[in-house]
């Protein structure tokens, strides 16, 4: 019961996430490394993948594959994030202080961890 309610959680948190990539596109184009070419195409992808992902989590046929997904997807991204650690970058109009935006590392390994839940062979 309890991996069924994370499971839509989960799902829930992607897709609101991907969506956030449509709507706020200017304020996550800076977090994007400058060596990436296309930084505002690399956020619109990223967010197709994740409304994708956590669509992709809730169907049984797919649940696996959209799993994995994700947690290739949150490696991908992973390098964006440092950028926005070690670069102090805000997102958007939120400032956040550089003790948050290194927090916010680790918690990419719980998403991933929490999408492995998925991933595994039951």
């Amino acid at each position: 019961m309890i991996r069924e309610i994370l499971r839509w959680l989960l799902a829930g948190l992607m897709v609101f996430i991907g969506v956030l990539h449509f709507t706020h596109t200017a304020a996550l184009v800076p977090v994007v490394p400058a060596f990436l070419p296309a930084p505002e195409a690399l956020v619109y992808i990223s967010g197709v993948f994740e409304i994708l992902g956590g669509i992709g989590l809730v169907i049984p046929k797919l649940s696996r594959a959209a799993a994995w997904g994700l947690i290739a997807l949150y490696i991908a991204v992973f390098p964006a994030n440092v950028n926005m650690a070690i670069n102090q970058i805000p997102m958007g109009d939120l400032q956040m202080s550089p003790t948050m935006l290194w927090a916010r590392l680790p918690l990419q390994f719980v998403i991933i961890a929490w999408a492995y839940w998925y991933a595994r062979r039951p």
